[in-house]
C-alpha cells in the first residue's frame, strides 16, 4: 500500500456495473430491491460456538494436493486462471518441514468469537462483520463530540503520520471485575460495571488506555516507539493480553526492529514478540504487520497473516491467574509459505477471516485463497487483478458461504487504458466467482479504489452489502455504493465529496432502527441511513479520518489526522 501525503489533479470517470448501463452521477440513485427482506422472513437464529470442522474431503471438487518433488511442498491448480500455485509449511530458516496439528482450530459463528463483551479484534469477529457492540438508545439522530484526547505525530518513510491512519481500529473492552483489579484499576473504574476501556495503538508508538465515558486516561500509555498502522487484538476470553502489529520501524529518521508484539496488559508492557524481517520468509526488504490477528479459544491458538508473505500460526500456551494477578505466554511458532504465478512483491495487509477450520485472506499482488487452519492445506487460489487491502467479509446462508471483496488501483497504475477497481462476490468453498462490479478509480500516488472493509447488511437490509470506494469521479471524490447480495446490482449509489478509506459500521439501535457510520477524508463523521445512504447527521473531527471506528452502545470512538482521538456520542 502506498501512504503518500500528496494529492494530485486527474480527469473524470464514470462508475459502471459489469453487463449493465453506466450509474448516474447524482448523489443518491435508490434502486429496485426485489430481494428485500420482509418481517415474515427474520427467523431467530441460534449461535454456535463449538462447530463442527469442515472436512476437506467433502468440497465440491476437492482434490488431494500434489507434490511438486520437493519434499513437503504441495501445488494445486489456479481457480478459473492457468498456472500452479504451492505452498509448505517452514521452519525458522525457510525450510520446508512436515507438520501435523495437534488439535482441530476451528472457529465458530461470530456472534459467540468474544467471551468478554466489546469490539475485540478489526471488525470485531472472525467474518469481519462486527464492529459495534450492543445498542445506541437514538433519540435526537444526532452525532454530538463528548471528549477528545490529544495524541502525538511521527515522520518516517518519507511521509508524515500524525495521529492514528489505516486502519486503525480502537479496541472497546467491558473487562471482568476481577481482570480490573488484577491490571491494578483505579477503584472508580473496578466498581462501575458499566465501565469500558478504549485501548488504541496509534502512530506515534503509543498505546493509548482510556475511560471510554471520558476520555480520561485509566492506565499510563505503554511507550513502544514504532508506530501502529492496523488494529490491534485483544484476547477474546478476556485474558489481558493484547496482540499488536507493528506498522512503521522509522521514527522521525531513528529506524528500529519490525515486531509482532504480545503486551501483558497487567504489567502494561510487551512479553513476546515475531521479528517482521523473519528469514523464512519470502519478502526481506519489509517487516511490517498490518492485520488484525484472530484468535481461537478453544486451541490457544493465535492466526496472523504479515506482510513479509507468511502467515503465522501461534500456540500461544497462555495462562491467566486473576488472584495472582499474572498473565503468561509461552509461544510456539509455526509459518506457512505459498508462492504464487506472477508475484514478486509478498505481503498480506488485510485481515484474514475464518469460517470454521477455513481461513481467507488476499495480497499485494492480486491473490486471493484459503487455507486450512488445523493442517495449514492451501485449498484455493484466484486471481483478483491487484492489491487488496481492505479485509474480506463473510457470509454464512442456507445458500452457502460466501465472501465480499474488493481490490484496488495500485499495481495497474502504469496500466493503459482506464483504471479499474473490482468488487466481488466469491463462492467461499470452491474460491469461483459469483459476481463482479466495476468502477473506475485513480491512482495518483495514493490508491484509489476499496481501501475500506464492507458493510455486511443484516434485518432490513440483509439484502445488501454496502461497499466504500475511494478516488472514483475525481482524485479528491467516492461513492459509497450498496449492491444487492444476490445479483452485485447497484440498489443505490451516494456520491461522496471527499473521498474515505475508513470502513463503514453499522450501528443498531434500541427500537431496532440500523444506522450507518462513516468518516471522510476532510474529517467528516456521517450518519447515514443505510437504506438510502442519505446522511441524517454529520460532525467534524478536524481532518482525514483514515482509521475505523468502533462502538459500544451509543458511543463511538475513532482517532482523526488533526492528532485526537474522539469520543461521539449517538444520541
Amino acid at each position: 500500500m502506498v501512504h503518500a501525503r500528496r494529492l494530485a489533479a486527474a480527469g473524470l470517470a464514470l462508475a459502471t456495473l459489469v453487463g449493465v448501463a453506466a450509474c448516474s452521477t447524482e448523489t443518491v440513485r435508490t434502486g429496485e430491491r426485489p430481494n428485500k427482506p420482509t418481517a415474515a422472513a427474520t427467523q431467530a437464529r441460534t449461535p454456535n460456538a463449538d462447530p463442527a470442522a469442515i472436512r476437506l474431503s467433502e468440497l465440491p471438487g476437492y482434490l488431494p494436493p500434489r507434490g511438486t518433488g520437493e519434499a513437503n511442498v504441495f501445488e494445486r491448480n489456479m481457480t478459473d486462471s492457468a498456472g500452479t500455485f504451492s505452498w509448505s509449511v517452514v521452519d525458522e530458516h525457510g525450510e520446508p518441514t512436515g507438520y501435523s496439528s495437534r488439535e482441530q482450530v476451528v472457529f465458530g459463528d461470530p456472534e459467540t468469537y468474544n467471551q468478554i463483551p466489546g469490539v475485540l479484534t478489526f471488525r470485531g469477529n472472525n467474518h469481519r462483520t462486527g464492529g459495534a457492540w450492543g445498542a445506541a438508545q437514538v433519540t435526537e439522530q444526532q452525532l454530538e463530540v463528548a471528549w477528545t484526547r490529544q495524541i502525538g505525530e511521527i515522520r518516517g518513510e518519507g511521509s508524515y503520520w500524525p495521529g492514528a491512519g489505516w486502519t486503525g481500529q480502537p479496541l472497546l473492552v467491558q473487562w471482568p471485575r476481577e481482570t480490573k483489579v488484577a491490571m491494578g484499576l483505579d477503584a472508580k473504574y473496578v466498581d462501575d460495571d458499566n465501565f469500558v476501556e478504549v485501548i488504541y495503538p496509534v502512530f506515534e508508538g503509543k498505546i493509548h488506555r482510556l475511560d471510554l465515558k471520558t476520555g480520561e486516561p485509566t492506565k499510563p500509555a505503554i511507550e513502544v516507539g514504532w508506530g501502529f498502522k492496523g488494529t490491534a487484538s485483544v484476547d477474546p476470553r478476556g485474558y489481558p493480553l493484547l496482540y499488536a502489529g507493528q506498522g512503521l520501524n522509522d521514527t522521525n529518521g531513528t529506524i528500529g526492529p519490525w515486531r509482532y508484539r504480545v503486551f501483558d496488559l497487567i504489567q502494561n508492557k510487551e512479553v513476546w514478540h515475531i521479528a517482521g524481517l523473519d528469514p523464512a520468509a519470502p519478502r526481506q526488504d519489509w517487516g511490517a504487520f498490518d492485520s488484525s490477528a484472530l484468535v481461537d479459544a478453544q486451541t490457544d491458538t493465535l492466526m496472523a497473516p504479515a506482510e513479509n508473505g507468511l502467515i503465522y500460526k501461534v500456540k500461544l500456551n497462555s495462562s491467566y491467574d486473576p488472584e495472582a494477578k499474572k498473565v503468561t505466554v509461552d509461544p510456539e511458532v509455526t509459518r506457512l509459505r505459498y508462492t504464487a504465478p506472477g508475484n514478486e512483491k509478498y505481503g498480506i495487509e488485510n485481515s484474514a477471516v475464518a469460517y470454521r477450520n477455513l481461513m481467507f485472506a488476499a495480497d499485494n499482488e492480486g491473490k486471493l485463497f484459503a487455507w486450512d487452519a488445523t493442517t495449514l492445506e492451501m485449498l484455493w487460489m484466484r486471481e483478483v487483478e491487484d492489491d487488496t487491502d481492505a479485509s474480506l467479509v463473510l457470509e454464512e446462508t442456507p445458500q452457502g458461504v460466501f465472501l465480499y471483496t474488493g481490490n484496488e488501483v495500485d499495481a495497474r497504475k502504469q496500466a493503459t487504458g482506464d483504471l479499474v477497481t473490482n468488487v466481488r462476490k466469491i463462492d467461499a468453498m470452491t474460491g469461483k466467482q459469483l459476481w463482479q462490479y466495476d468502477i473506475p478509480a485513480y491512482y495518483t500516488g495514493i490508491n484509489g479504489g476499496v481501501l475500506a472493509t464492507p458493510v455486511l447488511g443484516k434485518g432490513p437490509i440483509a439484502d445488501l452489502v454496502i461497499f466504500n470506494i475511494s478516488r472514483t469521479t475525481a482524485p479528491r471524490e467516492g461513492d459509497l455504493v450498496a449492491l444487492d447480495k444476490a445479483t452485485g446490482e447497484v440498489v443505490w449509489r451516494r456520491h461522496l465529496g471527499n473521498y474515505s478509506w475508513s470502513s463503514p459500521t453499522l450501528v443498531t439501535s434500541t427500537d431496532g432502527r440500523l444506522y450507518g457510520v462513516l468518516a471522510d477524508s476532510e474529517g467528516v463523521m456521517h450518519l447515514f441511513d443505510p437504506e438510502t445512504g442519505e446522511d441524517i447527521s454529520t460532525v467534524s473531527l478536524g481532518k482525514n479520518v483514515e482509521a475505523t471506528p468502533s462502538v459500544f452502545g451509543d458511543m463511538l470512538v475513532v482517532a482523526s489526522y488533526d492528532r485526537n482521538i474522539y469520543g461521539i456520542r449517538i444520541r
